[in-house]
């Protein structure tokens, strides 16, 4: 069971948090004066990478207690901040 909860914080985790990332870069690129579809290709050749980190780091991270919390919360987080920056560009 404890492998199953690493691996889904691994896997459901790094995504949701990969997801706010690139959501929250792809508006900010934007906002800054980048093309929408460059910054969505900038902000998703980064989040791939992020992806591979957050999965490492979960593997590695002693309490998978923490890595839902810093990877499901951080990811809520970015997304909403996306969600802020792109209700002030419309």
């Amino acid at each position: 069971m404890r492998i199953a909860a690493r691996v889904g914080a691994a896997v459901l985790g790094g995504y949701a948090f990969t997801w706010g990332l690139v959501a929250l870069a792809t508006a900010l690129l934007f906002k800054a004066g980048m093309g929408f579809h460059d910054a969505e290709f900038l902000a998703s050749a980064v989040g791939l990478l992020v992806f591979l980190v957050a999965l490492l780091w979960t593997i590695a991270c002693r309490r998978v207690a923490l890595a839902w919390l810093v990877l499901a919360g951080g990811g809520a987080a970015m997304a909403a901040l996306a969600s802020l920056v792109q209700k002030s560009i419309v």
